[in-house]
């Protein structure tokens, strides 16, 4: 027997030492069963956290495959479209197609069309030129198409056709050259989008066929942002024609004042001595009549 002392009252109890010992082990079971209720309780939590994170995980997997899966068939479709280029209809006339569908809406005061006009025994493939409302011409663009099949014995490379390109664009008086190509298919360096090849000839550029309107779009942005300098430009050149033509207009009545002066100067002094011999004729006249009286 143990004796134990109530904390409250102070009374002392007679304990049995096995019940006591007893009462001990149901204590740390009941701790012991808190804990692993506790322990199991945040087991089942990480669970369901980590069945919500690898079920995103999963989703987001998915997410990505099928967009994947859509870049593939982007990318299969535009092979195919331009497959389709190289064996049916051909560039030319893909690029006409694409530019007569926007003529209507975006480019309305644009001129797009074949460059009939050979000169040394060279021209393009079409010409575009744009011009303001007032008549001032704010971009002008040479383009040359090529296309080759892969059937073609002789692989051409698209920087073979760079010198004459930029022989035309200063012939027909363009500001830009734009070379639109299905050469090099497997070169990243052209399929990379809009190549900037000025560093070998200046303001030229390099683009696969669906980059055409693109490359339009984005030098004639840009023109556009100088069409205002331009305008400027060119009322200062008509200002200095005008004062020209005053400075001609005055050279000229100068001219003619000083002929009609000459000639006039000239008949006044006929004039006077016409004069000078009538007067001298009165004069002798009359002397002699003076004499005969």
């Amino acid at each position: 027997m143990q004796e134990l002392k109530c904390p409250r009252c102070g009374e002392v109890f007679q304990v049995n030492a096995e019940t006591l010992k007893q009462a001990e082990i149901d204590r740390i079971t009941a701790e012991k069963d808190s804990k692993i209720s506790k322990l199991e309780n945040e087991l089942q939590l990480l669970d369901k956290e980590w069945e919500r994170q690898n079920k995103r995980l999963l989703d987001q997997h998915a997410y990505e495959i099928k967009k994947k899966d859509e870049e593939i068939a982007y990318y299969k479709n535009r092979k195919a479209r331009q497959s389709t280029i190289i064996s049916g209809e051909s560039l030319e006339q893909y690029c006409e197609y694409e530019f007569n569908k926007l003529r209507a809406t975006a480019f309305q005061n644009a001129y797009f069309e074949k460059d009939t006009d050979i000169k040394n025994g060279s021209k393009g493939d079409f010409i575009y030129r744009e011009a303001s409302e007032d008549g001032i011409e704010f971009i002008s663009i040479m383009f040359e198409m090529k296309n080759e099949m892969d059937t073609t014995a002789t692989k051409h490379k698209n920087e073979d056709f760079f010198k004459e390109l930029d022989k035309d664009r200063k012939e027909k008086g363009c500001e830009y050259a734009v070379l639109v190509t299905l050469l090099e298919q497997d070169n990243e360096y052209y399929n990379s989008g809009i190549v900037d090849v000025s560093y070998k000839y200046p303001k030229m550029y390099v683009v696969r066929p669906q980059f055409f309107i693109p490359i339009i779009t984005v030098l004639r942005n840009a023109a556009l942002h100088s069409l205002q300098y331009k305008k400027e430009l060119t009322e200062i050149k008509k200002q200095n024609i005008d004062i020209t033509n005053s400075v001609n207009d005055i050279n000229d009545f100068k001219n003619k004042f000083l002929t009609d002066f000459e000639r006039t100067n000239t008949k006044f002094k006929a004039a006077i001595d016409e004069i000078d011999k009538t007067i001298d004729h009165l004069q002798k006249v009359l002397c002699f009549l003076q004499k005969t009286t």
